[in-house]
């Protein structure tokens, strides 16, 4: 799973966030198939996606979205 932002700040915050929440996180530069104000982006396991959007919903940390990735590009999902 992916993480876009529009914004580095915003990256950033969202990497120490969950890093204090001991989710496994990768930085990432962010796939061109997907537009987005920042360069970077995060990835991370799927099996964490509900702890990810908790930390994201509870710090309000904005982000462009949320991204899984497919055969044939990225597929957003709802948040």
């Amino acid at each position: 799973m992916l993480i876009a932002f529009d914004s580095t700040q915003q990256a950033l915050r969202a990497e120490m966030l969950l890093e204090y929440a001991e989710i496994e996180i990768d930085i990432c530069p962010t796939p061109k198939e997907i537009t987005a104000g920042c360069a970077l982006s995060i990835h991370f396991p799927e099996e964490d996606l509900s702890m990810v959007k908790e930390v994201i919903e509870q710090e309000n940390v904005e982000i462009r979205g949320i991204f899984k990735p497919l055969q044939s590009g990225y597929e957003q999902l709802e948040l």
